[in-house]
């Protein structure tokens, strides 16, 4: 682990308009760890993510990148440094994949693509599992298939290099039970060769298996923040997911099994309860 955090929150809050969609939010995220953010739909994480990427400039507090705060990066520095998969990326141009992945090399370009750049998209390609689509126009491809090519790109944006973050927004969530897997095997890979890698996961048995650190937010709070036996409890989940789980130790892996039993039965209003009158 690096002495000093790669991506640092501070405090961070964040509101659009009279919306606060962030409150006091303090974490980091290390070199060679996997940090998850996790919660129930609306709890801030994809918002979270963005004020982390520099997408959206928080309303309070601070984050910094490297030890320093973002403002202080040129934006072609933080390109060089971190790379963000967002949920959804459009495209207007049948670009072919392979163009779309060397777009992740833009700022790493002096003038024109090397060698060097083009193995980069090659082996970027091959660890998304779409090398094989390499000349296939992007927008005929199908959506689990432009998720891995988006993947891809931001792979090789920070294929190499010194401490760098890879920053990942729902990064399963159009692909098959093994694609999942191996798209979260290769982002504990980029930990390893230096990334501080933040997805945003909805799965907790996911988040458990390949998280080193857990960060559970609720309307817009950081509720816990720590190692998935310590953050994945029965307790917590049913607070903050209205969900009635077991936790019990994986059979074979070293991490919680999360076996959902039942919302909890608090957890949605009976209809009839709110409609004496209806059908």
């Amino acid at each position: 682990m690096s002495a000093s955090p790669m991506i640092q929150a501070r405090d961070v809050g964040y509101r659009a308009g009279a919306a606060e969609l962030l409150r006091g939010v303090t974490l980091s995220a290390h070199v060679g760890q996997v940090l998850a953010l996790v919660g129930p739909n609306g709890a801030g994480k994809s918002t979270l993510l963005r004020v982390l990427s520099g997408e959206l400039t928080p309303t309070h507090g601070e984050v910094r990148m490297g030890g320093r705060p973002l403002g202080a990066w040129t934006l072609r520095a933080q390109a060089r440094a971190r790379a963000v998969l967002a949920q959804s990326s459009e495209l207007g141009f049948p670009f072919p994949a392979e163009e779309v992945v060397m777009l992740g090399r833009a700022p790493h370009l002096n003038g024109r693509e090397s060698a060097r750049d083009r193995d980069i998209v090659a082996r970027a390609l091959t660890a998304a599992d779409v090398l094989g689509r390499r000349a296939r126009a992007y927008s005929t491809l199908s959506g689990g298939e432009q998720q891995r090519v988006q993947l891809a790109r931001a792979l090789a944006q920070v294929w190499e290099g010194g401490p760098r973050a890879l920053l990942l927004d729902e990064p399963t969530s159009s692909l098959d039970l093994s694609h999942q897997h191996a798209t979260l095997r290769f982002a504990r890979h980029m930990a390893s060769t230096g990334c501080a890698v933040i997805c945003v996961l909805h799965d907790l048995n996911l988040a458990a298996q390949y998280a080193d650190r857990i960060a559970v937010l609720e309307l817009g709070e950081l509720r816990a923040w720590g190692a998935p036996a310590h953050v994945l409890t029965a307790a917590r989940i049913a607070e903050v997911f209205q969900v009635r789980a077991r936790v019990v130790p994986h059979p074979e892996l070293a991490c919680p099994l999360i076996v959902p039993v039942e919302p909890a039965a608090d957890a949605f209003p009976n209809p009839r309860e709110e409609n004496p009158h209806g059908p």
